[in-house]
């Protein structure tokens, strides 16, 4: 595997997933110093109970997360997950036994060619020596929710978009469920509902970034 990441390195050399200059794998030390860190990193309200987030949604780290997301460039989620793990073992330690992410729908999936929030869980959990676990599906394509500039929209389009997959060991969990960003959090709340009516015992989340006000997210 080091052989393969070092043939990896010399044809595609590792890029600081903020700033973008070449360089050791990882966040420079140049961005480590000055990225939009969460003052408070843990929020908590409905509809979500409890997420944890590393930065805020904006500047360097609003430029990188939308370069993840819609330019295809998905080797940056193991630069993002240390950021994640270090901030929920800080924030969530001993709250959750099982990973899991909040999915994309099969269409958006095909089109971007991967799921971003599992690429953040699967990294994440690597460091713990672990692998996510799929226990939610979205049932449809809907509107994507940073086209919706209101909250109650943004509720209103993702009631009823998810479903617990088919066999899913939820009941009794204690799960820990990972986005990329978390802004009114009706998503994560209503992800979060459906693992709670599934059964599971407590649900924590964490993300990426999170917006510092309630009024601009999904």
């Amino acid at each position: 595997m080091k052989i393969l990441d070092a043939l990896l390195d010399l044809l595609f050399p590792p890029r600081c997933p903020f700033c973008r200059k070449i360089g050791k794998r990882g966040v420079c030390a140049a961005c480590e110093a000055k990225l939009p860190y969460t003052e408070k990193p843990l929020r908590e309200g409905a509809p979500f109970g409890k997420c944890a987030a590393p930065l805020y949604y904006e500047d360097a780290a609003r430029e990188a997360i939308l370069r993840y997301k819609f330019e295809g460039v998905s080797s940056m989620a193991r630069d993002f997950a240390p950021l994640i793990a270090r901030c929920v073992s800080e924030e969530l330690a001993g709250e959750f036994d099982v990973v899991t992410w909040v999915p994309v729908s099969e269409k958006r999936l095909r089109s971007r060619g991967y799921d971003q929030a599992y690429l953040l869980a699967h990294e994440t959990a690597r460091l713990w020596d672990a692998k996510p676990v799929r226990l939610l599906k979205k049932c449809a394509d809907n509107p994507a929710q940073s086209s919706l500039s209101d909250a109650s929209a943004r509720r209103a389009n993702v009631l009823g978009m998810y479903d617990a997959v088919d066999g899913a060991d939820i009941a009794g969990a204690r799960i820990l469920l990972i986005d990329d960003i978390l802004t009114t959090g009706s998503t994560l709340g209503e992800c979060v509902r459906v693992l709670r009516d599934s059964g599971a015992a407590s649900v924590v989340c964490a993300v990426l970034a999170m917006t510092r006000g309630e009024k601009k997210g999904s």
